[in-house]
């Protein structure tokens, strides 16, 4: 499996405080099956002034440390890239790093607070050549049923859709639970990932969350969501090259979802 949201890096932003945690992170990754991850901090305004030269030397560090602890963990490159107006000038100017140097990255909508031109950031990014992959919608705070068709809009787009593997276990409780099944269900996601970030409360297992999709899109499209997809990023591919999610594949019918599959906490939300 390949996770490609991971704060694996040590000290260098809310993930892992220090090296043998990081170290830690990558036995638990590697039992767990992955063999490839994303270091990807958070690239934050006035809070985490990460830049893609700091990163790749921290990257370096962390792959020396790795093969001193004969750990076979392969690292990449990436960042959390929080939605400002310096995003995209940064994503320009090979400031802020794409995963794997690609035309995909990580885009990081803010967590509490609706965002102002939510729909032009993505469209402006998908016209300067850069494909936003929208991280762990179904945390957010402010996702309610307003604010949902903004997801699907953005899909249609182009624009890719990460979920947190663990969101679909429980482990962030149950509303990001919910929305998260809800767009597994509707045929919304393109990826899953970790954004794991230590060995407690928030560990690298992307395991948890393939299995649990596998109940609401089967063990295809499952598989595709934790290795084929991911892997295209990695290899840049041309989005059109690569199997859509089940609701942006034009070749499939789509029937509405319904309520009731998602049990009694799911009808709440209606």
């Amino acid at each position: 499996m390949i996770d490609l949201h991971c704060h694996l890096l040590p000290g260098i932003d809310d993930g892992s405080p220090d090296l043998s945690t990081s170290l830690e992170m990558a036995r638990i990754a590697l039992s767990d099956g992955i063999t490839t991850t994303a270091c990807t901090p958070h690239i934050y305004p006035g809070l985490y002034e990460n830049r893609a030269e700091g990163i790749r030397a921290a990257i370096g560090a962390l792959r020396q440390a790795l093969a001193e602890a004969d750990l076979p963990l392969n690292l990449t490159e990436g960042a959390d890239i929080q939605l400002a107006p310096e995003m995209i000038p940064g994503l320009r100017q090979g400031t802020h790093p794409t995963l794997n140097g690609t035309r995909y990255f990580l885009f990081e909508p803010p967590h509490h607070t609706v965002p102002v031109h939510f729909q032009e950031s993505i469209h402006d990014c998908l016209a300067f050549g850069f494909v936003p992959v929208i991280t762990h919608p179904e945390r957010l705070t402010w996702l309610d049923a307003e604010h949902y068709p903004w997801f699907v809009q953005a899909a249609r787009q182009g624009a890719w859709i990460q979920l947190t593997a663990g969101a679909l276990t429980g482990r962030f409780g149950r509303t990001p639970k919910y929305w998260g099944e809800r767009m597994l269900d509707e045929g919304l996601v393109h990826i899953l990932a970790t954004d794991s970030h230590e060995t407690r409360h928030r560990p690298p297992i992307l395991s948890e969350g393939r299995d649990a999709a596998v109940r609401w899109v089967g063990a295809e499209e499952a598989e595709r969501l934790v290795e084929l997809r991911p892997q295209a990023i990695l290899d840049n591919r041309d989005p059109v090259e690569v199997p859509p999610p089940p609701m942006l594949d034009p070749s499939r019918t789509h029937e509405p979802p319904q309520p009731a599959k998602r049990g009694l906490f799911a009808r709440l939300f209606r």
